[in-house]
């Protein structure tokens, strides 16, 4: 009886849990895309490699570096004639010690859904508070050295569970680009999805800043979804700067920045 009893209450739990976050998740996503006072959104940095050099970096981190985030929303904003200033509001947090847990990649829709589960646990247990988290993004910033030509592991925007987890370089020569993939995750939060292929150029029209730009090539500047200036069919290179990129209509419309076309 114990264990017929014990078989019926485990997944009588977990449903439980799913049907809370997703309770949650629901209600993230109404008042993170309503736009009408800013989304608050805390930057969290880590130690992702564990140097002297990238500690070093983090304890220079202020909060002015992450300013042009904000500026630069508050152009795009102005473009779409948004009724908020200021959309996204960034404020550092303190460095968090631990490192989330690695993303599977494509290992299937159980390990991914568990690793989802462990992220929210590992996010609760190193920024725990008392603040409501309906209207804020935790973005956790793990900085690292890098190497030479080799590219950062993929990060992560969760838009259920306001979540994003970005891998930088901890060289304040990337500090611009670092920011771009900062705006880039933040948006997956609220909606926005990737606009660029598998060789990671941006798609033809949707990934594109200016798709009716005649010639079309070179773009001048990059869509922040693609994060890639195309300099043509089959080429790009990555933007200099947020400055140098754009939210075009496509994601705009999913984020709620613009009401879908009848």
């Amino acid at each position: 009886m114990k264990i017929l009893s014990a078989q019926f209450l485990r997944p009588a739990a977990l449903f439980c849990l799913f049907m809370g976050i997703l309770a949650i998740s629901t209600h993230q996503r109404i008042y993170s895309r309503s736009w009408h006072e800013p989304l608050q959104v805390s930057v969290f940095p880590i130690n992702g490699d564990g140097t002297l050099a990238t500690h070093n970096y983090i304890e220079r981190l202020k909060q002015d570096d992450f300013t042009e985030i904000d500026q630069w929303f508050q152009r795009e904003a102005k473009r779409y004639k948004l009724p908020v200033h200021t959309p996204f509001k960034l404020t550092l947090g303190k460095e968090v010690k631990s490192a989330p847990p690695v993303f599977p990649g494509n290992a299937g829709v159980i390990r991914t859904v568990l690793w989802g589960l462990h992220l929210r646990y590992w996010v609760f247990t190193n920024t725990p508070d008392s603040d409501s988290n309906l209207r804020r993004v935790r973005m956790f910033v793990v900085y690292q050295q890098g190497e030479d030509d080799v590219p950062l592991a993929h990060s992560i925007g969760l838009q259920k569970g306001l979540i994003g987890v970005v891998n930088a370089f901890s060289l304040d020569r990337q500090t611009e680009q670092n920011n771009i993939i900062i705006a880039h995750e933040l948006l997956h939060t609220v909606g926005a999805t990737d606009k660029y292929d598998t060789m990671g150029n941006p798609l033809f029209p949707v990934g594109y800043a200016n798709p009716d730009r005649s010639p079309l090539h070179p773009q001048r500047n990059a869509e922040v979804m693609a994060a890639r200036v195309p300099l043509s069919a089959y080429s790009s290179r990555m933007a200099s700067s947020l400055r140098s990129t754009l939210i075009n209509p496509v994601t705009a419309r999913e984020i709620a920045w613009l009401e879908d076309p009848d």
